[in-house]
């Protein structure tokens, strides 16, 4: 039985070498698109604005005004004439333009009222409103201290998150559960139903190889192709990133395993109820597709429209990359992912059931 055993998973990884497109959809790609979004988004943590101010008063008081506005953080601002600030506004090389007017300084020291005016491009209305946020709270910051307003009440900021979380490092647990479903649904459903078209496992159910030899050498085969994925990108997201896994690797391979098992058990059931590959592997490529966009991989779940929530939050994949972003971003533990390990498995039971239902080992003939 050992000697089917390592065969059958030999000849996996045989076949799966020397098919060049499914190693470029599963090593190549992947890793081209954490660089392509690592890279673009960057940490995906800051937002810049970029602010000209024209200070037509050029006073003490609008030159400090000035250097204040210009240590804020999150805004880039750029002192130019009136005229310029309109052009560079009007042309998009700048988000907002603000204008101090003339007896701006005179205003302030006898404190009286001034109004400055702040222009903004109504087309692009999401930056408009966090600059207009960011520009108002500053102002009122600003007059406070003018007057020497002192607030009855306080809000203390307490971080107790203990890792800065960039973009990339959310996004690579999103692309190792990716690369998981991938090669555990689609390659199993595009093997099992080319073999069974092509009489491969009617000749294997004829010989003395148990079934639960042929099941294990899939599982085996898969699981190395999903550790030799895995080592990869983390490889290029340690060296080009800086990601790490701050948690347990114990913990991590253990969710890999569980989500490799639960995707394998999905595509069987795939590969059962299609009639050929031609069938199968669209449908499977459907759902990996489906799921790839709804499963929280490149982006929060809780940024996706709320009415998606119910369909959202019965996905296998948003539950597998959750527990791999808990482990890596934030060293969460066994207890802390119970909720997840517990639906995994679920779908796991639920789905090996089915798909032992299905399964069957040659083609139906019409």
């Amino acid at each position: 039985m050992m000697k089917g055993f390592w065969q059958l998973t030999l000849t996996q990884v045989r076949l799966y070498v020397r098919n060049r497109q499914a190693l470029f959809w599963s090593f190549f790609f992947p890793v081209f698109m954490m660089m392509l979004l690592g890279g673009v988004l960057g940490d995906g943590n800051g937002f810049s604005l970029s602010l000209t101010v024209a200070d037509d008063d050029q006073s003490r008081e609008s030159r400090s005004f000035l250097a204040e506005l210009s240590e804020l953080e999150g805004i880039e601002v750029r002192q130019v004439d009136r005229a310029g600030g309109m052009t560079a506004l009007e042309q998009g090389d700048a988000d907002m333009l603000l204008v101090i007017p003339s007896g701006f300084g005179e205003k302030v020291e006898h404190g009286t009222g001034v109004s400055m005016k702040l222009y903004h491009d109504k087309e692009n209305p999401q930056v408009a409103e966090i600059g207009k946020t960011l520009v108002h709270q500053f102002i009122d910051r600003w007059n406070k201290q003018l007057t020497e307003f002192t607030p009855l009440i306080s809000v203390e900021d307490v971080s107790v998150q203990s890792v800065d979380i960039s973009y990339t490092d959310f996004l690579v647990p999103g692309i190792l559960a990716l690369l998981i479903m991938n090669n555990s649904l689609n390659g199993v459903t595009a093997t099992i139903s080319s073999w069974r078209e092509r009489g491969i496992l009617r000749r294997l159910q004829g010989t003395p190889l148990r079934s639960a030899t042929f099941v294990a050498s899939q599982i085996a085969a898969r699981f190395l192709f999903n550790s030799a994925q895995i080592v990869l990108v983390l490889l290029v997201a340690l060296f080009v990133f800086g990601v790490r896994n701050n948690g347990s690797w114990l913990l991590l391979m253990a969710y890999v395993i569980l989500g490799t098992f639960t995707f394998m058990a999905i595509g069987f059931i795939i590969a059962s109820v299609a009639k050929n590959p031609e069938s199968a592997s669209p449908l499977a490529g459907l759902l990996s597709f489906f799921m790839m966009f709804l499963g929280g991989i490149f982006f929060p779940i809780r940024d996706l429209p709320v009415w998606l929530a119910p369909l959202i939050h019965v996905l296998p994949i948003s539950y597998l990359a959750e527990a791999l972003r808990g482990i890596m971003n934030a060293s969460a533990g066994w207890t802390d992912l119970w909720r997840e390990g517990l639906v995994l498995l679920g779908w796991l039971i639920g789905s090996f059931v089915v798909s032992a239902w299905t399964f069957k080992w040659e083609e139906e003939r019409d």
